[in-house]
């Protein structure tokens, strides 16, 4: 068996695509669009790391979709987690559960599916004003 990749739904791909690429920093490896099935799929991958996919997919109809919760989250493995989630913040995205303990953090997509960053490699040393920061929403 083969992992492949994981299926999100999303209801602005515009935005979604901001929020995965420009801001999370995923890369498109491949789109099909099929406007006779009133869809497209998009597939993004880290860079480097072509073999493990996140499939958007943006039905044109709308239509409603809450409890991201219950999904899960999705995962990654960033470098410097403190850096990662300054940037994310300087790029107006919310840090619901921030890096307090040099190790993991959490925020939301547009979609409020929940994206859990971890430190690659262990924690990093405890810092301010991480340490002292208290959690926003939910996660």
């Amino acid at each position: 068996m083969k992992y492949l990749h994981t299926m999100v739904r999303v209801t602005d791909l515009d935005a979604s695509m901001d929020f995965y690429c420009n801001k999370l920093g995923l890369v498109e490896s491949k789109r099909y669009d099929n406007p006779e099935g009133r869809f497209t799929l998009v597939m993004l991958a880290a860079p480097g790391q072509s073999e493990v996919e996140l499939e958007l997919t943006y039905n044109y109809d709308p239509e409603e979709m809450n409890g991201g919760r219950n999904f899960g989250h999705l995962a990654y493995a960033v470098d410097n987690i403190y850096d990662f989630c300054q940037r994310l913040m300087d790029q107006g995205i919310t840090i619901n559960r921030p890096p307090r303990d040099g190790r993991m953090a959490f925020l939301k997509s547009p979609d409020g599916i929940s994206i859990e960053l971890l430190q690659a490699e262990g924690s990093l040393p405890v810092q301010e004003p991480w340490a002292s920061m208290e959690n926003i929403g939910s996660w």
